[in-house]
């Protein structure tokens, strides 16, 4: 397909997408209520809208939205290729996916018919406005859990990571015998040293950054002050596109709600407070099995965090909203996974009475609540902070928990991890493997969570910074090995994966930035 009919595809998604939203309606109504305005003259009408629209902050906003749709949508690719090749262009990675999902599904289901508990149920009057008094201190509720276990864990996900295969791949042509010390054992592209150097240029040790104490070039206070200034001018000015850039090199502290949010395009209008009440009523209304899951995930994850169990409250609201919200099912046009359903009325294999579930379809599973906790540092407003949480999942945190082929899913990070280690620090890694200590087995759980509850908040926010600047979770498995590589000399003297886990138990007090600079621009290639 050449580039100019690839173009005019992308273009054509991108106006059906927009065509009929709320955007689109407001818009609209602007551009007829201008009419009557004494600036606006026959003669030139189109000229005259269409500048009008640009001053009044309106074509700016179009800008941000289709910036959005660019950075969700599909990959063009043949008008008349199958929906489930544009999802995942791999076969056997769709078949591995779909096997994990019908393997999650038969644990949710299974644990439904032993409790005796329902998917899904109307909660009694009496129920409904109990949870509606209790709305804001849900955490002080403490249903009995005990019976109730996590659908799967990060470690069970990595099992089924470490059995991919590509059955047209014959590994006895790998050049190097390297390619075997690893768990993952498919071939994917993944980008080395040099190659990531250039893409993360802006990240170069002689580049000012937010996140390192002393810069040798520029004094700290002079780099940070002018750097804040230019993070108020993009606020002010509501792009996009100039956030994104703005953030690869971080966000001040005073200014990161506001460019996340922008970045992410995420407005909290009144319809989307509106549909955030929506949602709250769901909740109230109805009960689902999988609201057990989120309640023992938030006990066992962030309420056990000395960061995060202060905002126990707001996590139930706001994971509890999202297992009901059906906007997210529109990821899914670009997720390798399709939405499990379930039946009603006991009518199993009867399409017509299949239905998504949970609504969303999503389905926790342990530390799901760690991508929504940070945030609560930042956004103190529920609906704000679902709707942010919300486009958060869809543009990244879903990779994190399906299996891909994409560069920023989850097998590409383990496979890149594993490349880097292999490759740049080869003694360390045939060290923990031949001690049974594989350091994928110890990594996994830090890049499945996007190191969400093992870095201090502020280093943690410096990451994500640089995920959502760059729009790729790569960052994430470099920095795991950059942590691998700061503690290489403590690692070399262990004799089991239990001491291993030791050394690298406590991440609180690592410096993120220094540490992916050095891993990417001072290792000797």
């Amino acid at each position: 397909m050449d580039e100019g009919t690839e173009l005019s595809l992308t273009t054509a998604r991108v106006i059906q997408r927009l065509r009929g939203t709320h955007l689109h309606s407001q818009i609209e109504r602007q551009a007829k209520d201008c009419l009557h305005r004494p600036e606006i003259k026959l003669e030139s009408l189109k000229e005259d809208v269409r500048s009008f629209l640009k001053t009044s902050g309106w074509e700016r906003k179009l800008q941000n939205a289709v910036y959005r749709e660019l950075h969700i949508q599909l990959p063009p690719s043949r008008p008349a290729a199958p929906s489930e090749h544009l999802k995942e262009p791999l076969a056997y990675m769709r078949k591995a996916q779909a096997s994990w999902e019908k393997r999650v599904l038969k644990s949710l289901n299974s644990m439904s018919t032993e409790l005796g508990v329902p998917l899904a149920r109307m909660r009694p009057a009496a129920e409904q406005k109990e949870i509606t008094n209790k709305w804001n201190e849900m955490g002080t509720d403490e249903p009995d859990l005990t019976s109730f276990r996590p659908v799967y864990a990060p470690k069970d996900f990595l099992e089924a990571l470490i059995s991919l295969r590509n059955p047209n791949h014959d590994s006895s042509e790998d050049v190097s015998a390297r390619s075997h010390w690893g768990l993952i054992q498919i071939p994917l592209n993944v980008r080395d040293i040099p190659q990531l150097r250039r893409v993360y240029s802006e990240m170069n040790l002689s580049s000012g950054q937010l996140g390192i104490d002393d810069h040798s070039h520029v004094h700290p206070d002079l780099f940070e002050n002018e750097y804040f200034q230019i993070g108020k001018r993009v606020i002010v000015e509501q792009d996009s596109a100039a956030a994104q850039q703005y953030s690869r090199q971080g966000c001040p502290t005073g200014l990161r709600a506001d460019l996340w949010a922008l970045i992410l395009n995420s407005t909290n209008q009144p319809q989307d407070v509106m549909h955030y009440e929506q949602l709250k009523a769901g909740v109230i209304q109805h009960d689902l099995l999988v609201d057990n899951l989120i309640y023992k995930d938030v006990k066992l994850t962030a309420s056990n965090d000395d960061y995060y169990f202060v905002f126990e409250d707001f996590l139930y609201q706001v994971l509890l909203c999202f297992s009901r919200d059906t906007a997210v099912l529109e990821h899914f046009k670009y997720n390798s996974a399709t939405p499990p359903k379930s039946y009603i009325q006991g009518k199993v294999g009867d399409e017509k009475c299949a239905v998504v579930y949970p609504p969303n379809g999503v389905i926790p599973f342990h530390g799901f609540s760690m991508y929504v906790a940070p945030l609560c540092f930042l956004y103190n407003e529920p609906s704000r902070l679902y709707s942010v949480f919300r486009e958060m999942y869809v543009r990244n945190f879903f990779r994190l928990h399906s299996i891909s082929s994409s560069q920023s899913g989850i097998v590409s990070l383990c496979l890149q991890f594993e490349r880097l280690l292999q490759t740049h620090l080869p003694q360390l890694f045939y060290h923990l493997r031949e001690i049974e200590a594989q350091p994928l087995r110890i990594a996994f759980k830090w890049m499945v969570r996007a190191f969400s509850g093992y870095l201090s908040t502020d280093q943690l926010f410096l990451l994500w910074d640089r995920v959502l600047g760059y729009d790729s979770l790569e960052v994430v498995a470099v920095l795991a090995a950059a942590v691998f590589a700061f503690r290489a000399e403590n690692l070399m003297e262990v004799t089991s994966l239990a001491s291993a886990e030791a050394v690298l138990a406590d991440l609180s007090t690592l410096k993120v930035i220094p540490l992916i600079q050095i891993f990417l621009f001072a290792t000797a290639i």
